[in-house]
């Protein structure tokens, strides 16, 4: 199955995070897939990747724009992998339905983001690691230090 990472936020937004991320993959040559929890939430993320340096932007693209197979990272809140993308990324309470679907195999990384400060939120990601774990997914735990660094946990 895939490499599945759990990130645990402590000090950074998520919105931070994930825009470092989104530049990583896409420096490898790697498209994404962002499923988002709610079409509010990826509202505010698709205004933020256009918007959250100055010195540069993340291309991406949502349905609205049409044109999904071309989009390097696409947000949507479906379970859909419409740009062929190597990675996906779960944020703001985004999950598969079944870790164990197919589709997710087609992924060579899975990468969940969560708010370690939020109770319900950490809750959820404990549920949907034993899950991935239970479903055979390469699983990596990281959290944040206090210095703002990763640290891999398990």
């Amino acid at each position: 199955m895939s490499e599945t990472l759990f990130y645990h936020l402590e000090r950074k937004s998520l919105d931070d995070v994930l825009a470092g991320l989104l530049e990583r993959t896409r420096e490898r040559g790697w498209r994404a897939v962002v499923q988002v929890g709610s079409a509010e939430r990826m509202a505010a993320l698709d205004t933020h990747l256009w918007t959250y340096s100055e010195q540069s932007f993340l291309a991406h693209g949502t349905a609205a724009e049409g044109h999904s197979s071309r989009q390097p990272v696409y947000l949507t809140t479906e379970e859909e992998n419409p740009n062929g993308a190597q990675v996906l990324f779960l944020v703001g309470g985004a999950m598969p339905a079944d870790w164990s679907a197919p589709r997710l195999a087609g992924f060579a990384r899975i990468v969940r983001l969560f708010d370690g400060r939020d109770p319900e939120a950490l809750a959820a990601a404990r549920a949907a690691w034993h899950d991935a774990k239970q479903a055979r997914h390469d699983v990596t735990y990281w959290k944040e230090s206090a210095s703002g660094k990763w640290e891999k946990q398990a």
